[in-house]
Order: C-alpha cells, then sequence, then structure tokens
C-alpha cells in the first residue's frame, strides 16, 4: 500500500494546502494522470468549489484531480483510478454518502492493490478502522461507524495539547484515553498539525516538524518524531 495520511490542509498564514503540497508531489510522482478526487465532506461549499480550490493547488505541482461528483457511476470511476484523494472537512458526512454510494470496499480493494491514497482530516480519519476518533459534530447519521480500515490504529487529526483557558472541559488527551479505555487493544496517534504519516508497504514514518502522541491502553503516552520507526502500529493482530 501507498498512503499519505495528513493531519491538516492549512496552517495559519499560509494558503491551502501550501505545506504538505511538495510532499504530494513526491508522493503522486509522474503516474497519477487520473486521479480521482472526492469532495463528500464539504458542508457550507459545493463540491465543484472543492475540486476547483484542491486543483489550484495541484497545479502547482504538475497535477489535477476529477471530483467523482462529476461521474455517472462512481463505483468504476475509483477502479479505474491512478490515484485516490479524499478532502477534509466533516467526517460522518463523508462517511455517510461513502457508504450510501457504496464506495467503502471498493476504494479499499483498489488501494490494497496499490493505488496511492492522499487523505487529509477526515480524509486521513477515514483510513482507520473507524471514525471514532474524529474531531466533528455528528451532523448526519451514517450508516455504521466502520470505515476503510487501511491502517489497524485509530488517528486523531489536528490533535492538540492545549486547554484554552477558561475552559472546564475535556482536553483531547482526556477524550482518548476515554476511547483507549473502552478499546484497550487500538492504538490511536494524535498527528499534530504540519505533519502526516507516510506509509508504504510495511513501512511507516512521520513526516514533519512536529511530534506525533502515541496511545494505548495501560501504557504511559508517547511521543514520538521523524526520526523514529512508527511501523509497530501497522502490526495487525
Amino acid at each position: 500500500m501507498k498512503l499519505l495520511l495528513i493531519s491538516n490542509s492549512t496552517n495559519p498564514g499560509e494558503g491551502y494546502l501550501e505545506y504538505p503540497k511538495d510532499r504530494i508531489k513526491e508522493f503522486l510522482g509522474d503516474k497519477a494522470n487520473n486521479a480521482i478526487f472526492i469532495p463528500y465532506a464539504a458542508v457550507t461549499f459545493s463540491f465543484d468549489e472543492y475540486e476547483e480550490r484542491v486543483n489550484a493547488r495541484f497545479a502547482e505541482i504538475g497535477h489535477h484531480v476529477t471530483g467523482i461528483h462529476r461521474f455517472i457511476n462512481p463505483v468504476e470511476a475509483i477502479e479505474n483510478a491512478d490515484a485516490i484523494v479524499v478532502g477534509g472537512g466533516n467526517t460522518w458526512q463523508l462517511v455517510k454518502m461513502l457508504q450510501e454510494k457504496g464506495l467503502m470496499k471498493v476504494i479499499r480493494k483498489k488501494v490494497k492493490k496499490g493505488t496511492p491514497y492522499i487523505g487529509w482530516s477526515a480524509g486521513s480519519n477515514i483510513a482507520c478502522p473507524t471514525l471514532r476518533t474524529t474531531n466533528d459534530m455528528p451532523i448526519v447519521e451514517p450508516l455504521k461507524f466502520k470505515t476503510l480500515k487501511l491502517v489497524p490504529f485509530q488517528i486523531n487529526p489536528h490533535y492538540l495539547d492545549d486547554h484554552p483557558a477558561n475552559h472546564g472541559g475535556e482536553t483531547r488527551e482526556v477524550r482518548i484515553r476515554e476511547f483507549i479505555e473502552v478499546n484497550r487493544d487500538i492504538y490511536v496517534v494524535g498527528l499534530r498539525e504540519s505533519t502526516m504519516l507516510l506509509v508504504e508497504d510495511d513501512g511507516m514514518e512521520l513526516i514533519g516538524p512536529r511530534k506525533a502522541r502515541i496511545f494505548k491502553y495501560g501504557q504511559e503516552p508517547m511521543e514520538l518524531s521523524n526520526e523514529d520507526d512508527f511501523s509497530f502500529l501497522l502490526q495487525r493482530k
């Protein structure tokens, strides 16, 4: 498999997909002439607008995507894709639409056979076994929580260490600890902004200047950098 799982699309003061664009270019190489973009996580703007926004950045790195919403047969579009790109937004809506259109299994099968997969935010979250570590409000109800299970661990995109002043609610770490309390055999990767995970075959590495925070029941959270080996997270039981 080839996966590029990106925490976020935009850093403060930067343009859309500015910081990961060179990694995306390197990841896709020059063989992704038919890259299919899945914009289903968009809520407050149209799929056409989303496709246009992504293509404005991809044009700078010599690539182009076509939104899956333009195809009469979306399953066939995935089957013929050279690469699959899944944008961020609301994970619940993304999952619901993928399920309703029968695309979960065909994407999984296609990626398992080697088709490159790029996702950011919600697009990274659905590469996991379920959507249960998303940060989004459940604005719609999917058929089930299961997602692509391209990796055996969970990702929490946009992971934050901060506890805002005058806020008495749970931190992100507290919520993840609740998850691992009832899902004791599953690792959760807190993927901080400006970082991404690159998966190639049986290896995985962190890309970016910040560390990832790794959670597992019964263990103290680990802070791993881009110099550490992340491959242990790919081991399936």
